[in-house]
């Protein structure tokens, strides 16, 4: 599994996961800048991602939805702030309704998504921080960091060149 480390800073409202690929970081930033790859890969695999809109520039917009194994959708969508390739980008993060407008009561998150070269290919940081201990409690209770997990452990099967859908090869 890649995630190496969950930090849950209540202080700060923060969560933080820490993973490693064997990918340079230029590879791993490829992953999040293609959409078809992003919709492999973003969401738990019980949850398909669409990727409706993808603009990972300054000012841009990605809007998504995940689709429920009883085919419920659940839509989101990113404003991006900051992109320095391949190394981070920075988005606030909002839960929406089916017209990708905020979804009342639920809370939104600013991102930082950091890539740094390692000796064995990629250290990925991801740093979410909520406005209130409340909203920060609110999708720990969603199971943000299982269902992060599980997203983020597709990522190896796609830069290993397979789907997290196939079956690895029998050897």
């Amino acid at each position: 599994m890649p995630v190496t480390e969950v930090i849950k800073d209540e202080k700060s409202f923060t969560l933080t996961m820490v993973a490693e690929f064997a990918a340079p970081p230029e590879r791993v930033w490829q992953v999040y800048a293609d959409p078809r790859q992003m919709e492999k890969i973003w969401g738990p695999p019980e949850y398909p991602a669409t990727v409706v809109d993808h603009e990972l520039s300054p000012g841009g917009k990605v809007t998504y939805f995940m689709t429920s194994p009883e085919g419920e959708k659940y839509h989101g969508f990113w404003t991006v702030d900051a992109v320095d390739e391949p190394r981070s980008f920075e988005f606030e993060d909002y839960f929406a309704d089916a017209d990708f407008e905020p979804a009342e009561g639920m809370p939104a998150s600013r991102n930082r998504y950091e890539f740094r070269a390692t000796d064995t290919g990629t250290e990925a940081r991801y740093t979410s921080t909520y406005a209130t201990l409340e909203g920060l409690q609110t999708v720990l209770e969603m199971g943000v960091v299982e269902g992060a997990t599980s997203a983020i452990g597709q990522i190896d099967e796609l830069l290993a060149g397979r789907d997290a859908t196939e079956s690895a090869p029998a050897g």
